[in-house]
């Protein structure tokens, strides 16, 4: 009875690995309590108010590009554009590494100008209490030189207004994802004005592929001082955000990409967030400069626009100097975990070249780890299997005084070294290792398209193919409940291998009989579960099943009962 109740455990914990995830290790909410408050306390400050964006008639994104003058920018991975007649905004952003679809040459377009339906973009510039003109969303820059914004090439803009005061911009790129952005004020009037700094993100709509996942974060990360804040797109609609800081940033990131505003550090600034028929994001210094007559005053503002490419946010995080950048991708409570796992996953791609095969290798490197546990674990199993017919003649003999039954067990148990716990020792071990592979692989970029064999072409997908249609041989498609790929089946055949190995629920009594029922119908329930998950989840638990029937075979064949 107790290996039964094991076995049951057993599999109670393995279900729990596909629906238990938001219960236990999901990421905790920033609370709406304590943003209010500080949002209340910081809302009458002197702090001048950034420009609204005003509403602009919708046109295609080819008219509008050609419809202002632009400085072009690129480099290895990016092209884009500055519009020099739309406030010097970066609104034209495009990869030149990362595809639409798999199987298309269109690329993936982050950025977008205002007047476009899906508008996106990103602009700094100044504000002020005072009564001058500062550059807004419809001011024109102008450059004198109107070269191409290169890492080898920055360029500069600027703007004069009536009252004598120049505004510069030194923008900068390098060859991946970051540009730096010099904000300079050159006051040649006879008068003090004060500035203060800004930086400010637009977005007209959700993302077209925003996934709305439960365990993936799609909205806003605020890095105040050390302290991590995420809000989502649906709570942004329905409150403000205000949070004060002196180190951080501010990053709009989606399931693969990113824009991001890093404010100069250890200077006291704001972030903001709301909704006002468009997503709205900024930080303000507070702080602010003044600047008297014939003098100049700078600031630096930092922005990282493009892919969520892991090795690169490490790279970052340790050249720009701002604490947790690295947490742009976020694996939640899991990180300790998840980390290790990208490092050597990260490794044997770079020997294997294909995730596929370092998927498998990492499957093998896990279980050569937990060898032990598992053997010890297996072991006690394959006892606890031979054992019973000896079992089933103690349930006989003492079938009308279950706790004598119990206690004859317990006494076979005791003489053939069995613990009837120790079946669920591996199930434990895996569930962390699940959800954060799982987690690694639903985030990571590189996983995005990458291919394993002929089949199974994107990994951080489900299997395309469905057993349905033949995998695709008949010339129909079938509903996606339907869509089961040939690496689930693959995966339930091992995991019905593996539940035959195992200890059987035996006898004829209620309990047994739904025992032997979960058994037969649980590797088909687990294989439409994962149906829909990572083809390369699915490869890692495949492999975990298929070592864990040749370790158990082995095991099974060399076990001798007393």
């Amino acid at each position: 009875m107790d290996n039964q109740k094991n076995i049951i455990a057993a599999i109670a914990l393995s279900s729990a690995v596909i629906v238990l995830y938001s219960l236990f290790f999901m990421p905790d909410k920033p609370s709406k309590n304590d943003l209010m408050v500080e949002k209340n306390k910081i809302e009458n400050t002197e702090t001048p108010k950034i420009e609204k964006t005003n509403k602009l008639k919708k046109i295609s994104r080819e008219d509008s590009i050609k419809s202002s003058d632009r400085i072009i920018f690129e480099n290895d991975n990016i092209i884009g554009s500055i519009s020099l007649t739309n406030g010097g905004a970066i609104d034209d952003f495009k990869f030149k590494k990362y595809n639409q679809n798999l199987g298309s040459e269109e690329k993936i377009i982050l950025l977008n100008p205002a007047n476009v339906k899906n508008g996106y973009f990103l602009n700094t510039g100044w504000t002020t209490n005072n009564n001058v003109d500062v550059p807004g969303q419809k001011t024109v820059w102008k450059t004198k030189t109107n070269t191409k914004l290169t890492p080898d090439n920055p360029i500069k803009i600027f703007f004069e207004n009536d009252q004598g005061v120049i505004f510069e911009r030194t923008i900068s790129i390098d060859n991946n994802y970051l540009f730096n952005i010099d904000q300079k004020i050159i006051n040649n009037s006879n008068k003090t004005y004060k500035f203060y700094p800004y930086g400010i993100i637009h977005r007209n709509n959700l993302p077209e592929d925003l996934t709305d996942f439960y365990i993936l974060h799609e909205g806003y990360t605020i890095l105040k001082n050390d302290e991590l804040e995420e809000v989502d797109y649906k709570d942004v609609r329905e409150e403000k955000y205000s949070i004060e800081a002196n180190s951080g940033f501010l990053l709009i990131g989606d399931k693969y990409w990113m824009t991001s505003l890093i404010p100069q550090q250890g200077r006291k600034f704001r972030f903001d967030i709301d909704y006002n028929d468009k997503y709205r994001s900024s930080y303000i210094d507070m702080t602010g400069y003044e600047i008297g007559p014939n003098s100049s005053i700078q600031h630096n503002v930092k922005s990282l626009i493009g892919a969520k490419e892991i090795s690169l946010i490490d790279k970052y995080a340790e050249e720009l100097k701002v604490e947790k950048l690295d947490l742009i991708v976020n694996y939640g409570v899991m990180y300790f975990v998840v980390r290790p796992l990208w490092v050597v996953l990260d490794y044997l791609f770079k020997f294997t070249n294909n995730y596929g095969y370092s998927i498998v290798i990492l499957t093998i490197l896990i279980r050569l780890i937990f060898f032990p546990l598992n053997q010890y674990s297996m072991k006690s199993m394959a006892r606890i299997k031979a054992l019973t017919p000896q079992m089933n003649i103690i349930k006989d003999k003492y079938k009308e005084d279950k706790q004598q039954q119990q206690k004859e067990i317990m006494k076979l148990y005791k003489q053939n070294s069995v613990n009837p716990a120790s079946s669920c020792f591996p199930i434990l071990i895996q569930i962390p290792i699940f959800f954060s592979l799982y987690k690694l692989l639903l985030l990571d970029i590189a996983m995005r398209h990458a291919p394993w064999f002929w089949i199974w072409e994107d990994l951080a997908a489900k299997d395309p193919l469905s057993i349905f249609n033949l995998f695709g041989l008949l010339p129909f498609s079938v509903p996606s409940f339907l869509e089961v790929g040939l690496l689930p089946c693959i995966m339930g055949l091992s995991m019905w291998a593996q539940m035959k190995l195992s200890p059987q629920a035996t006898g004829n009594d209620q309990m047994a009989q739904m025992q032997q029922k979960i058994f037969k119908f649980f590797p088909l329930f687990i294989t439409f579960i994962l149906a829909g998950f990572a083809s390369g989840l699915v490869l890692y638990w495949t492999m975990t099943n298929l070592l864990t029937i040749l370790q158990q075979y082995v095991i099974n064949r060399s076990i001798k009962i007393k």
